[in-house]
């Protein structure tokens, strides 16, 4: 089946990083499934994890000495997705970006996710694109959060996703 036919609303993950590009690595990690379940925790930075950018600072607003105070050690986060998220294929809006960091995540502790993560753009239909920038504008405004983290961002992209679809479906009315 075309994934972009699938009906089944997926599991979205985001992850906001140090910075981008050689050396950036994940200092967050959240996710959103479909029954409404969320996860979101901070990153304590492994001890070769020193890469840092003030603009990746300036966008989530998390320093990094709220990740050295607050962060979950690495290998408990990947033990815990791995736990919530086995078996499943989870959907990112930036894998190019959210795919080297995950691994870098898992790399770090010797560990291998159980899930696999895809490109979002993999379950757009033409329909679905179109409306896509418009509708995650409307549902930012409504659910109206103040700050940008993983598990909102997961959020956003699993609400647009829904309204997207709904507002391609064949019996869709307005």
């Amino acid at each position: 089946m075309n994934p972009a036919g699938s009906k089944e609303l997926p599991v979205i993950i985001d992850i906001e990083a140090s910075g981008f590009g050689a050396g950036s690595y994940p200092i967050e990690v959240g996710y959103f499934m479909p029954d409404g379940q969320m996860y979101c925790t901070l990153i304590r930075p492994e001890p070769g994890w020193t890469h840092w950018h003030a603009s990746a600072e300036a966008v989530h607003g998390v320093s990094r000495q709220t990740l050295l105070d607050k962060g979950r050690p690495a290998d408990e986060v990947a033990r815990r997705l791995n736990a919530d998220l086995r078996g499943r294929t989870v959907y990112c809006d930036a894998w190019a970006h959210d795919f080297p960091w995950l691994h870098t995540l898992y790399d770090a502790v010797d560990q291998v996710p159980t899930f696999a993560l895809k490109d979002l753009r993999q379950l757009l239909g033409d329909c679905e694109q179109s409306l896509w920038q418009a509708t995650r504008a409307a549902v930012e405004l409504r659910l109206q959060l103040r700050r940008h983290r993983a598990s909102g961002d997961a959020r956003t992209l699993f609400e647009t996703l829904n309204e997207t679809r709904k507002r391609c479906a064949p019996d869709w009315s307005a």
